[in-house]
Protein backbone atom coordinates (compact mmCIF):
# COMPACT_ATOMS: atom_id res chain seq x y z
CA UNK A 1 0.00 0.00 0.00
CA UNK A 2 2.58 2.39 0.90
CA UNK A 3 4.79 1.81 -2.17
CA UNK A 4 1.34 2.25 -4.51
CA UNK A 5 0.80 5.20 -2.34
CA UNK A 6 4.01 6.66 -3.14
CA UNK A 7 3.76 6.11 -7.10
CA UNK A 8 0.68 7.48 -7.15
CA UNK A 9 1.55 10.52 -5.43
CA UNK A 10 5.10 10.58 -7.78
CA UNK A 11 2.84 9.89 -10.88
CA UNK A 12 0.48 13.03 -10.08
CA UNK A 13 3.43 15.44 -9.53
CA UNK A 14 3.81 15.77 -5.86
CA UNK A 15 7.06 16.90 -4.77
CA UNK A 16 9.41 13.97 -3.32
CA UNK A 17 10.07 16.07 -0.32
CA UNK A 18 6.51 15.94 0.43
CA UNK A 19 6.59 11.94 -0.15
CA UNK A 20 9.63 11.76 1.71
CA UNK A 21 7.28 13.52 4.76
CA UNK A 22 4.52 11.67 4.43
CA UNK A 23 6.26 7.83 4.21
CA UNK A 24 8.07 9.14 7.16
CA UNK A 25 11.35 8.08 5.62
CA UNK A 26 14.81 9.88 7.66
CA UNK A 27 16.45 10.42 4.28
CA UNK A 28 14.99 11.83 0.89
CA UNK A 29 17.47 8.98 -0.71
CA UNK A 30 15.10 6.49 0.52
CA UNK A 31 12.09 7.85 -1.02
CA UNK A 32 13.95 8.56 -4.64
CA UNK A 33 13.61 4.80 -4.98
CA UNK A 34 10.21 4.80 -5.61
CA UNK A 35 10.88 7.85 -8.93
CA UNK A 36 13.60 5.48 -10.30
CA UNK A 37 11.25 2.70 -10.16
CA UNK A 38 8.73 4.36 -12.44
CA UNK A 39 9.46 4.43 -16.17
CA UNK A 40 6.53 6.55 -17.19
CA UNK A 41 8.39 9.38 -15.07
CA UNK A 42 11.74 8.71 -16.61
CA UNK A 43 10.21 8.76 -19.98
CA UNK A 44 8.61 12.26 -19.27
CA UNK A 45 11.92 13.48 -17.65
CA UNK A 46 14.21 12.21 -20.91
CA UNK A 47 11.63 14.12 -23.09
CA UNK A 48 11.56 17.37 -20.98
CA UNK A 49 15.41 17.36 -21.17
CA UNK A 50 15.88 16.26 -24.90
CA UNK A 51 14.81 19.99 -26.09
CA UNK A 52 17.93 21.58 -24.37
CA UNK A 53 20.15 18.79 -26.60
CA UNK A 54 18.67 17.84 -29.36
CA UNK A 55 18.72 20.57 -31.94
CA UNK A 56 16.05 22.15 -33.97
CA UNK A 57 17.68 22.36 -37.37
CA UNK A 58 17.95 19.37 -39.78
CA UNK A 59 21.41 18.85 -41.13
CA UNK A 60 22.38 18.72 -44.48
CA UNK A 61 23.70 15.01 -46.37
CA UNK A 62 27.00 16.73 -46.14
CA UNK A 63 27.52 18.18 -42.96
CA UNK A 64 25.84 14.23 -41.60
CA UNK A 65 28.58 13.27 -43.98
CA UNK A 66 31.23 15.05 -42.28
CA UNK A 67 29.72 14.22 -38.76
CA UNK A 68 30.36 10.68 -39.56
CA UNK A 69 33.54 11.14 -40.50
CA UNK A 70 34.70 12.95 -37.56
CA UNK A 71 32.98 10.64 -34.94
CA UNK A 72 35.18 7.51 -36.77
CA UNK A 73 38.25 9.16 -36.13
CA UNK A 74 37.40 9.36 -32.77
CA UNK A 75 36.65 6.05 -31.77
Amino acid sequence: MRHSKAMHLLQAGVNLIYIRDFLGHASVITTERYAKADSEIKRKAIEKASHNFLPDKKYSKKEKSEMLTWLKTII
